[in-house]
């Protein structure tokens, strides 16, 4: 028996054992590379303190943002079939959706809530990118259209957050037929007089960037959200030209008049209420009308684009 290794030494090396450290403790921005305690981060609304950079919101965070003391009410979704095409790649799909359900803690890609936004009740829902891609499929169709439902029903605004890759491509023509759907529940909201607003995060494209995404009655960008029908890097592949620096972000869309405001994450829901009241004519806080008022443009300037708000 040897004294020195079978004693000295394990009790030597538990004296200086290295702990071992949570590897959630800090946040690496992808934009920038900043190291961000993660605590600091969540408490920011994942937007970065150095670069500015908004990180994509789970579905809790977004619902807690917008709505007063966190006060809201999520709605049940009428069932789908889960595995209409049986469909099965590389697993099968009811798998999929079994590990997605358990990582986000939601039962599909949009949460429709109903509370009160700076005391004006309004029906919001919230696509989360983490459940698939956000992706379109007959569940997350349901949940759009009881949002609208909803709405109608309350005689509220609808906002919806958008957040998607597209259509869902394991439900085949099924996820294809949620985007005439919802542009059916949009119209239905447009003839009862009642708004429909639209925040774009980051990214929204494919099928829902071609349909409920763009019917709003205002469309709010977040900054740098990627926001088109299809990629940047596909769209050069096919016409095999080099394409201007920022396009298809929400600054660039702006400029081009795709989009009517880039609204910073802070300030979303501030703005959301001075629109909500607008286009509902209801008055503030304070019992004076709330007004959002329009720059005068000269026409000098006709021709420059719109700034940031």
């Amino acid at each position: 028996m040897n004294w020195i290794n079978n004693v000295v030494r394990p009790k030597i090396t538990n004296v200086f054992k290295k702990r071992d450290t949570p590897d959630n403790l800090w946040h690496k921005c992808s934009n920038c590379g900043e190291m961000i305690f993660h605590r600091d981060f969540a408490a920011n609304l994942k937007v970065c303190s150095n670069c500015n950079h908004h990180a994509r919101l789970e579905t809790d965070a977004r619902l807690g943002q917008l709505f007063d003391n966190n006060q809201y009410t999520v709605f049940d979704v009428r069932e789908v079939q889960h595995d209409p095409l049986k469909f099965r790649d590389q697993r099968k799909y009811p798998d999929r959706l079994k590990d997605n359900r358990a990582k986000t803690g939601k039962p599909d890609a949009v949460t429709v809530a109903h509370g009160p936004l700076d005391g004006t009740e309004v029906v919001v829902a919230v696509q989360d990118f983490a459940f698939m891609g956000g992706s379109l499929g007959m569940a997350a169709g349901e949940a759009v259209v009881r949002g609208a439902e909803e709405a109608l029903a309350r005689r509220c605004p609808y906002i919806l957050v958008a957040a998607s890759g597209g259509a869902r491509m394991q439900e085949g023509i099924l996820s294809l037929m949620q985007m005439p759907r919802a542009t059916v529940a949009v119209q239905l909201l447009r003839e009862a007089g009642l708004p429909f607003l639209v925040v774009l995060t980051d990214p929204t494209t494919g099928g829902v960037m071609a349909s409920y995404a763009m019917l709003g009655d205002i469309h709010i960008a977040e900054p740098g959200a990627l926001i088109g029908f299809s990629g940047p890097r596909v769209i050069e592949q096919t016409i095999r030209e080099k394409l201007p620096e920022g396009f298809q972000r929400a600054e660039f869309l702006l400029e081009h008049g795709m989009v009517d405001m880039v609204v910073h994450r802070h300030q979303l829901k501030e703005k959301l209420s001075k629109l909500v009241r607008v286009l509902m004519h209801r008055p503030g806080t304070d019992g004076s009308m709330t007004h959002i008022p329009m720059p005068v443009v000269s026409d000098e300037d006709a021709g420059t684009p719109p700034a940031v708000i």
